[in-house]
């Protein structure tokens, strides 16, 4: 297993779930996102989450969801994490996490640093920051689009919460990502697919055993 905590996140099948599980992958992400080639329905999603092995996180993420669509996610104790990947802002982060009881991840579109230092914002509002890439003005999925920002941005920041990286990830990437950023977790999606929203066993496997040695 990685010493470093790794997410495979937009995952939709059994089959998928339990490779991630084997391959030593930290957190497991489960998106409900219509417009996502990885959407899964409320009801599916705690299926998935419910066979997952109590020591691996099960993280549900959505975008600007209000918190009926939220109720209906969370629902069970089979979502671990609430991810918000929308335009969430501290008062609304913070707000969501003590509505449901659950720790909150927020994630960061990043494209300059003035982003990474707006994160700060964020700080005792979230339990997590996880910084991705930025995509461009009218995309229809605000991630998991292979995209990644310049990890140089990270150097010498001062990270205000737990976080981690993400964005446009690989196997052949993914050791300079460490490398250059010093991240605790690796937030992986359309990097272990063979078509969106189409997890690839082999891929997660490999990417996994990647991490482990870099």
């Amino acid at each position: 297993m990685s010493r470093l905590a790794i997410k495979i996140c937009g995952l939709s099948t059994p089959e998928t779930v339990g490779a991630a599980v084997r391959a030593g992958a930290s957190h497991l992400g489960f998106v409900h996102f219509p417009k996502s080639p990885r959407h899964v329905e409320a009801d599916h999603m705690r299926a998935l989450a419910a066979s997952v092995p109590a020591h691996v996180g099960r993280v549900a993420v959505v975008v600007d969801a209000d918190d009926a669509e939220l109720a209906r996610i969370v629902g069970t104790e089979a979502i671990s994490a609430l991810q918000l990947h929308g335009k969430e802002s501290p008062e609304r982060s913070a707000a969501i996490r003590a509505r449901f009881g659950l720790p909150v991840w927020k994630a960061i579109s990043v494209k300059s640093r003035a982003d990474i230092d707006g994160a700060s914002a964020y700080a005792g509002a979230v339990d997590r920051l996880l910084f991705d890439a930025k995509t461009p003005d009218g995309a229809a999925l605000p991630g998991g689009m292979g995209l990644r920002f310049d990890w140089r941005l990270l150097r010498g920041v001062a990270v205000p919460a737990p976080w981690g990286l993400s964005g446009g990830l690989s196997t052949a990437n993914v050791c300079e990502a460490i490398s250059e950023t010093g991240a605790p977790l690796i937030d992986i999606s359309s990097g272990v697919e063979d078509a969106p929203g189409i997890k690839s066993v082999d891929k997660i496997m490999a990417f996994c055993k990647a991490v482990s040695a870099c």
